[in-house]
């Protein structure tokens, strides 16, 4: 009788999973779609959870940095079959997006963005500039809701728009943080302090963050520097992944030189593309952070972005899930995420603003960013057809 439950057991993880893997290729849209396929696959088909848990663990998720519908999932994992279904869940949910992403970094260096074989992608540019205005529309609606949001929002905006050092977006979503925590303060009386913490998951997400920089410090080789910098930014990056673009903007193309402009706008226009998580998009720029190490260096530079933005959240998770009913009502940490969503939407805003700035600006690109812009916010058109309706245009003219 043990046997069989087991095997049951075993078969349920197996259909998960599998399940997981139908999420990741048809999942597109960022957090907010996904969270709606989350809910009709796994709750209503499949009834792994209920509503109630998915809105929890989506709680849960929302108030920890890192990549929202993956740390969600991870949650899921990990609730119905511990640690390690949660670590396959994360793996099967991230792989379809990394390899397409990877695959199209090998194709901008093997061709080169200004080889006419690759004209038909021409307009993915302005395309992606709309879709990036797009999401700060979407995430201002969210986030910003009262006086303190638009000001919070309007401050971190400004200040990441003049600002050319990296190390003003961790600032600032501090700051906010700071700002929402300390303004309601006077709500914090009825606090419980969190018991029995496992901190050994904590431990190793400071240890390795640490290490990281250590390393990169000392030995200044790229690679290193490149999974401080990507470890970094899935440490601290709250929103989604329409937050993490500015910061990497900022560091690989502005600051570091990684990528060129057009490289970097190219690959999030094929992100929109693109199914699963939209951190994905870390794979493409690491790999073509380390492309004057060839194809090797684009291999390598692939599994440096990918493990490195992704790991940190799969740590939190790790850490906090089994404290989560204690964590759910702590005041302290839901008005510090208030603040810090306010400022992610600021930080998007600049997004769109440094995105648009190296533009060409001619009739058809203004034609495109427009048009993608009106199609985005009066219709229901599927994502990947506007991506495909921008490339089919680019092969006709």
């Amino acid at each position: 009788m043990k046997a069989t439950q087991e095997n049951i057991s075993k078969f349920r993880k197996i259909r998960f999973l599998r399940d997981i893997l139908g999420i990741a290729l048809t999942a597109f849209g960022g957090p907010q779609l996904h969270l709606t396929i989350i809910h009709k696959k796994l709750v209503q088909k499949r009834h792994y959870i209920s509503e109630d848990e998915l809105k929890e663990l989506n709680s849960l998720c929302n108030m920890l940095p890192g990549p929202t519908s993956t740390q969600t999932i991870t949650a899921i994992g990990f609730k119905i079959g511990g640690p390690m279904l949660a670590f396959l869940t994360l793996a099967v949910w991230v792989l379809p997006a990394t390899i397409l992403m990877s695959c199209f970094a090998f194709i901008v260096y093997f061709f080169n963005l200004n080889n006419p074989k690759l004209n038909f992608l021409k307009y993915l540019e302005p395309m992606a500039v709309a879709f990036i205005i797009f999401a700060a529309i979407k995430i201002r609606e969210l986030f910003v809701s009262k006086t303190l949001h638009w000001i919070l929002m309007g401050i971190s905006a400004l200040l990441a728009i003049i600002s050319h050092n990296p190390l003003i977006f961790p600032l600032l979503l501090l700051l906010g943080g700071v700002t929402t925590t300390v303004l309601k303060h006077s709500k914090y009386n009825e606090v419980k302090k969190i018991k029995n913490i496992d901190w050994r998951n904590f431990i190793l997400f400071i240890g390795i963050f640490i290490t990281a920089a250590l390393l990169g410090a000392i030995t200044k080789q790229k690679s290193f520097l490149l999974f401080e910098n990507t470890y970094r930014y899935g440490s601290i990056v709250f929103g989604g992944g329409h937050v993490l673009i500015p910061m990497m903007y900022n560091q690989f193309v502005e600051f570091k030189n990684y990528l060129n402009p057009n490289e970097f706008i190219a690959g999030v226009g094929i992100l929109q593309a693109i199914p699963g998580p939209v951190f994905s998009f870390s794979t493409y720029a690491g790999a073509l952070a380390l492309k004057d190490m060839g194809a090797w260096g684009l291999l390598l530079g692939s599994t440096i972005g990918t493990v490195a933005i992704f790991l940190p959240g799969a740590l939190l998770i790790f850490f906090i899930y089994p404290i989560w009913n204690q964590m759910k009502n702590f005041s302290p940490v839901k008005n510090a995420i208030e603040g810090i969503n306010a400022t992610s939407a600021g930080l998007v805003v600049s997004s769109a603003f440094l995105l648009f700035q190296p533009l060409e600006l001619n009739e058809m690109n203004m034609l495109v960013l427009l048009a993608t812009l009106f199609l985005l916010l009066s219709t229901k058109i599927p994502f990947p057809v506007i991506v495909i309706l921008c490339i089919g245009l680019g092969i006709i003219i």
